[in-house]
């Protein structure tokens, strides 16, 4: 009896990639926005993809934290950055649409960049299965 495996790769490549492909595609979007003559759009998108990264890698440092901790205990840094991203997000983001230095189509267009960086991993994830053996 033949048993059939099938080859699985490590997610690390895939979550190093990750922060890569969410400036990339904010840089690309902030370019085109910059070229269409949309400032304040521009500075809105820099502003909620900087947002999104942050919260993106301060959530990745907690859940590896978690994960690979031999301890319950938590650090405080870490547990202070869990509670207080959200509110010191939101509080800068409309202190700055307040004052009208950034647009808040921009804004939420930046925050949304992380769901792009996903979709592009996720099709290569996809493209990279099918090409396997």
């Amino acid at each position: 009896m033949k048993v059939e495996t099938t080859r699985t790769t490590g997610l690390e490549p895939a979550e190093a990639r990750l922060p890569r492909w969410m400036v990339g595609l904010a840089a690309l979007a902030t370019v085109a926005a910059l070229a269409a003559g949309q400032p304040r759009f521009a500075a809105g998108l820099v502003l909620g993809a900087g947002l999104a990264l942050v919260n993106y890698l301060w959530l990745h440092q907690a859940v590896e934290h978690l994960m690979t901790a031999r301890h319950v205990r938590l650090p405080r840094l870490l547990i202070a950055k869990f509670i207080l991203r959200y509110p010191l997000a939101f509080g800068g983001a409309y202190l700055l649409y307040r004052t009208g230095w950034v647009s808040l189509p921009g804004l939420f267009a930046g925050l949304f960049v992380p769901v792009g960086g996903v979709l592009v991993e996720a099709a290569l994830q996809i493209r990279d299965g099918l090409r396997a053996p």
